[in-house]
């Protein structure tokens, strides 16, 4: 008589599986090898049958293939979407800028720094770390002549540059 699956080894076999909780290719191949090796001698499994599996196993090989390809471009993607947005904060280092504060208000300041901290994007505008989705409007370049100055204390005659002695 030839020995059977029993039930207790099927449900040993169900338990460490549950466990892995995925059938990787090796689990894959060692179940193909136990049904090969278990099988009815009277009623084999015909060649259609052992294909159809094969294709399976193939198949379940180009979809790692392919899930490991997405996973990696959808990390490409996440870095290259922070490069992008550095390089904009960077172009806003130097600009006159608004943004909301803690309490909603609009402050104006100028951005001295961008850094990228904890995946995020953050602009040091006088001196406060504020995060690039809070700024609202971009004012200007820092001197770029339309502030208000005082009367000329140059001490040259006419306006102009003082004499050097």
């Amino acid at each position: 008589m030839i020995d059977g699956i029993s039930v207790e080894s099927a449900n040993s076999s169900l338990a460490s599986t549950t466990a892995q909780q995925t059938l990787d290719k090796d689990a894959f191949t060692q179940l193909l090898v136990t049904q090969l090796q278990n099988q009815d001698p009277l009623s084999p499994s015909t060649n259609e049958e052992l294909a159809a599996q094969l294709a399976q196993f193939s198949s379940l090989e180009q979809m790692e293939l392919v899930n490991e390809n997405i996973v990696g471009l959808a990390r490409l993607e996440q870095g290259n979407a922070l490069v992008d947005q550095i390089t904009g904060a960077a172009g806003l280092v130097g600009q006159r800028v608004s943004y909301a504060d803690q309490n909603g208000q609009l402050v104006a300041g100028d951005v001295e720094y961008a850094k990228v901290q904890d995946g995020q994007i953050l602009l040091g505008i006088d001196g406060v770390d504020v995060p690039l989705v809070q700024v609202a409007e971009i004012l200007g370049q820092v001197g770029d002549g339309d502030e208000i100055t005082g009367d000329d204390d140059s001490g040259g005659e006419n306006g102009g540059p003082a004499d050097e002695q």
